[in-house]
């Protein structure tokens, strides 16, 4: 039996991905997973090992990329953040489609693999709204 096909969802921070994706996974409960990312930088406060990322050195998310155990990784102020081929096999292993978030960058490495995702780009209804939810979350 084949497993579904993965979706990734990619836009600019603040154009709405995390409200939407919370909103799907609550109304279609058992149907949708989440890739959980690696990450190098510290957990926040609230931030759970496992659920909202799976935090990790810098050494051993390295080691994983040279081996080739992530489909994309990146690096912002300092951190790599990357998604595993286990995190996704894990949801896919439930036989839920496996939901990715990532930026563009993320987007241009699943490309090139043989992921053979559903691409959907969450874009602000305007700069002008999407410059208002940045100042509010800056507050």
């Amino acid at each position: 039996m084949s497993r579904p096909r993965p979706v990734v969802l990619s836009g600019p921070s603040g154009a709405g991905k995390s409200t939407l994706l919370k909103r799907l996974m609550k109304e279609h409960e058992g149907v949708f997973g989440f890739s959980v990312s690696h990450t190098t930088r510290n957990p926040r406060p609230g931030e759970e090992n496992g659920k909202d990322y799976h935090f990790t050195t810098r050494e051993a998310m390295q080691e994983g990329i040279d081996n080739g155990d992530f489909i994309e990784n990146a690096e912002f102020s300092g951190n790599m953040y990357g998604t595993s081929k286990a995190a996704i096999e894990d949801v896919q292993a439930q036989n839920r489609i496996c939901i990715l978030d990532v930026d563009i960058q993320g987007v241009r490495r699943i490309k090139e693999t043989d992921l053979n995702p559903i691409y959907i780009s969450i874009q602000p209804p305007s700069m002008d709204i999407l410059e208002i939810k940045k100042v509010q979350e800056a507050k």
